[in-house]
């Protein structure tokens, strides 16, 4: 008896097999579509023999500030918008998990019981006609999908390429929420620098006016002289009152950066000269593509997108099951566990696409089209990331080339105030001109301080650009 079972069930499969292959000659075939090209480093004029080291993963801890790197790694930890990234590849994996399983075979086991009269005049036999019996089943179901035209593997590979993505997704949020605060970080102590610098410049201001008043006291100076010095030390406490209101501010958008009350960084210090600057590449990488996380996801949204295509054409094909049932079925509890309450089935079940007034034909045109804007939103991606670094690029350069201009235009001023200085004490001048040279001095330096602000900050938006530390290295493949 079990070997005629399994003749059976083995003739069944071959069965199955043969009519798949046998309908597949009358199925309906997919049109013929049209993809988009995918841009190449070539055409773009990447370098091949450009090289750049790649950035640590904690890229910031080479700035050599601790407390931007408190702030950072609290930001990575606490930031809503990781939580909501970090959900979608969650959701992403069980996507994977979802399709896995739907691969492969599915079975359960069912039971009812239920008391029933039955009919006087009804198609039942006379023994039950008019009687009220008991009615049991006890059975086990089971089915499996044939995937002889790749249906199931195509959606596995989707949603693989769709997890792929969720994960540079991540990992392109993590890089924007770091460069982020540390940008912000650069403005916070480029703000308390230039406050710094002006109340010097308004200390050493209240000590000329002071000079002054002594000197007019001795008749020495007039009330002109007094007049020129007491102007300018009310305009410095202006401009320090507008500082302070800027210094909270940045303070506020760093404790929204990292997920901190305002008041966690109402103290919070920073000194441009406490961070330190990264040396970065001069000219844009040769594997630039494979840097940025941004790019990686638009190529594995390619990959998802064509899986999708490949799932959408074996809809063209027959869809070939294979159930099965065994169980017990009885009138009467009493006979349930009999052998002769014994039941069991097995069969094909053979779907095969003929006319659908043209809905594959729409799904493949629908699924061509997603594909068509995957790789355009990839041909973007790498077009702006080359523009972000080639801008980044230059700015620093000419970063550069105004440092060196300025640092000569600040010896210039401080050797022509050294001059105006001795030329006062020799009587040959007058106040006025020593105190246009004092300003020349102190507004170099405010140019410096800028330049430096906007070196650090350039520097953090290159890193940025060219990847921020990410890698295509991912354990979920």
């Amino acid at each position: 008896m079990a070997r005629l079972r399994a003749t059976v069930i083995s003739r069944t499969v071959a069965l199955t097999s043969g009519a798949a292959w046998l309908l597949l000659a009358g199925c309906m075939t997919p049109p013929a579509i049209q993809t988009a090209e995918v841009l190449s480093p070539q055409r773009l004029g990447i370098k091949q023999e450009a090289f750049a080291p790649l950035l640590a993963n904690d890229w910031w801890k080479t700035l050599g500030d601790s407390r931007l790197d408190q702030l950072i790694e609290t930001g990575l930890k606490a930031s809503p918008g990781l939580r909501i990234v970090s959900a979608r590849l969650a959701q992403a994996r069980a996507a994977v998990a979802l399709a896995q399983a739907d691969a492969g075979p599915s079975a359960g086991l069912g039971a009812d019981l239920r008391r029933q009269k039955f009919s006087s005049n009804g198609l039942v036999p006379a023994a039950l006609a008019g009687a009220t019996r008991s009615l049991a089943n006890l059975q086990s179901d089971a089915s499996w999908e044939f995937d002889f035209f790749g249906r199931h593997e195509a959606a596995l590979k989707a949603a693989l390429g769709a997890q792929q993505a969720a994960h540079a997704d991540t990992q392109a949020a993590r890089i924007l929420l770091a460069s982020d605060i540390a940008r912000q970080y650069v403005q916070l102590a480029r703000l308390i620098d230039e406050r710094s610098l002006l109340r010097s410049q308004l200390e050493h201001r209240e000590t000329l006016m002071g000079l002054v008043r002594g000197r007019l006291a001795a008749g020495l100076d007039t009330n002109l002289e007094l007049r020129q010095a007491q102007g300018p030390p009310a305009l410095l406490r202006q401009r320090v009152e507008a500082l302070n209101g800027q210094i909270g501010q940045a303070r506020n958008a760093l404790a929204a950066l990292s997920a901190q009350p305002p008041e966690a960084l109402a103290n919070l210090e920073a000194r441009l000269d406490g961070i330190r600057a990264v040396a970065l590449p001069t000219e844009v990488p040769a594997d630039l593509l494979g840097r940025r996380a941004d790019i990686s996801a638009a190529r594995w949204r390619i990959e998802s997108a064509l899986q999708d295509v490949a799932l959408a054409r074996a809809d063209y094909r027959p869809n070939v099951n294979l159930s099965a049932l065994v169980g017990l079925s009885s009138i009467g509890l009493d006979r349930l566990l009999n052998m002769t309450s014994r039941q069991y089935g097995i069969g094909p079940a053979i779907h095969l696409p003929l006319f659908d007034s043209g809905r594959l034909d729409a799904r493949l045109a629908a699924r061509a089209a997603e594909l068509n804007q995957a790789i355009e939103t990839y041909n973007q991606s790498i077009v702006n990331a080359l523009r972000e670094v080639l801008e980044q690029l230059g700015l620093l350069q000419s970063l550069s080339r105004q440092s060196n201009e300025q640092e000569s235009a600040l010896l210039a001023a401080r050797a022509a105030l050294e001059v105006n200085r001795t030329r006062y004490a020799a009587g040959l001048i007058n106040r006025l001109a020593v105190l246009n040279a004092e300003a020349a001095v102190f507004e170099q330096m405010f140019v410096r301080l800028e330049l430096t602000a906007r070196d650090l900050d350039t520097r953090l938006a290159l890193i940025r650009a060219l990847g921020g530390g990410f890698t295509s290295d991912n354990p979920d493949r």
